[in-house]
């Protein structure tokens, strides 16, 4: 019988119908929705008269284009306010779950999925976003898809896909004090390319991963599809267990029971084939920084601006104002944004705070902290995290995407500089002509103070 990779396991016991010469038909578990790519669809629904196939299995909420300011709509962006109005309406009229502005649940789709307990291990999760690989840290198959996939989705529970092949990443070795998960993926993403995973769904191994909590799991997956992946997966164990266990929508009782007996049959099987397989010694890694237009372009945070190789680097670099061989240790830095679905979580801003408690923001640098859900947002002010920003000072926002996408009013200048610890550093991402230095908490927290960009492990007491 041939052995079978945790990716394997989960499409095979989601085929409703194999793939031939068409794509094969796959059952979806869970489907999120948010305020941006699902007004289409539903629009969909609407002319073809039909209705939600499994609106228990279809959750909602609001997180790219809302104000982080306030929770009032008052004022802000019609467009965005549009949006948001509109999937209220969508919701009550399909008997969908909204966790909305008022809600206690509400946060980035990509945080509030984990700490509801709606990601589970092998579940199919699709959402109309490309960061949906990040739920794959919880052994799920997990990826985005576009408006007319998430109408097919609403009105169907199935999707139309063609399956992947299996690449293997190995991370072994000891992270060093002031490395982290999102150091570990950008220096994968340098190594395999934004090209590296495509046509693949990564499977992340390893000693270096086994020893993660899942938040920094769920860093590196998120950014999977940066690497061109379809997803990215960690199988589940007992870390996975522990950090689902009483969470709203984990199974109770004998169910719990049940459900951690089949989770542990989803680790790849030993001996498993996989397409494609890359490793890296995470002790030898240091903090990582990106210096051009991709993630891919990264280099560590005391390395150099390497020579352009082609037209796209060279247009790369002259876009964020750099030359070959320059240090990016001590370049200026005009706005420092925390958050995002890749480290807006809890752990996050614990790192950040570490490195800003007892200092001052730099008078020339401008620093936004936005926690990835109000969940966050209320235990890291039980914490008192909010107020080590805001002593510091930095700005602590609402819970929403923010300055990752830059469509809600958080946007950098044309010609500003920023560290951030989203997961894109394309041209004009974060606001037109804005230029995007991708980083961790630390090394973001560390620019804060020093206005330009900084190694925390320079500063004493942090690490």
């Amino acid at each position: 019988m041939p052995r079978k990779t945790l990716y394997d396991k989960i499409w095979e016991s989601h085929l409703v119908k194999p793939e031939t010469d068409a794509p094969a038909i796959l059952y979806i578990d869970l489907h999120l929705v948010h305020e941006v790519t699902s007004p289409q669809a539903f629009a969909g629904l609407r002319r073809r008269g039909l209705k939600v196939r499994r609106p228990d299995l279809t959750f909602a909420t609001m997180d790219h284009s809302i104000p982080t300011t306030s929770r009032s709509l008052a004022g802000f962006d019609e467009a965005a306010a549009r949006q948001v109005r509109q999937l209220e309406v969508n919701c009550n009229e399909f008997g969908i779950r909204l966790y909305g502005l008022e809600s206690s649940h509400q946060g980035i789709v990509h945080v509030i999925g984990p700490e509801l307990g709606l990601t589970q291990p092998g579940r199919t999760i699709v959402c109309g976003d490309s960061h949906t690989s990040t739920h794959g840290a919880f052994g799920a198959l997990a990826f985005g898809i576009g408006t007319t996939e998430v109408e097919q989705v609403l009105a169907t529970q199935c999707l139309l896909s063609r399956k992947s092949k299996n690449f293997r990443v190995n991370f072994d070795g000891t992270l060093q004090p002031g490395v982290t998960a999102k150091d570990m993926i950008l220096a994968l993403i340098a190594k395999i390319g934004t090209g590296g995973g495509a046509g693949y769904v990564l499977e992340y191994r390893g000693s270096a991963i086994r020893s993660l909590d899942m938040e920094a799991r769920m860093t590196i997956c998120n950014m999977s599809i940066e690497a061109g992946a379809r997803a990215g997966m960690v199988a589940p164990d007992e870390t996975t267990f522990q950090y689902l266990a009483r969470r709203d929508f984990a199974p109770k009782a004998k169910a719990w029971d049940d459900a951690i007996a089949r989770w542990k049959l989803l680790p790849s099987d030993d001996d498993a084939a996989y397409d494609q397989t890359v490793s890296i010694d995470v002790s030898a890694l240091d903090p990582m920084i990106t210096y051009g237009t991709n993630p891919a372009m990264s280099i560590p945070l005391s390395g150099h601006v390497p020579n352009p190789t082609n037209a796209a680097d060279s247009s790369a670099l002259k876009y964020m104002a750099l030359q070959p061989g320059q240090k990016l240790l001590g370049h200026p830095v005009n706005v420092v944004f925390i958050g995002s679905c890749t480290n807006g979580r809890l752990s996050d801003l614990r790192q950040a705070a570490a490195v800003l408690r007892g200092r001052r923001v730099h008078s020339s640098t401008r620093v936004l902290v936005v926690p990835g859900s109000f969940e966050v947002k209320r235990q890291a002010e039980f914490e008192g995290l909010d107020r080590v920003f805001k002593d510091a000072g930095a700005e602590w926002r609402e819970s929403g995407c923010s300055m990752c996408i830059a469509m809600n009013g958080d946007q950098l200048e044309p010609g500003q500089t920023a560290v951030s610890t989203s997961n894109r550093n394309f041209e004009g991402r974060q606001g037109k002509g804005g230029r995007t230095f991708l980083a961790s908490p630390l090394t973001a927290a560390a620019s804060a103070i020093e206005g330009r960009i900084a190694d925390a492990r320079q500063l004493v007491g942090v690490l």
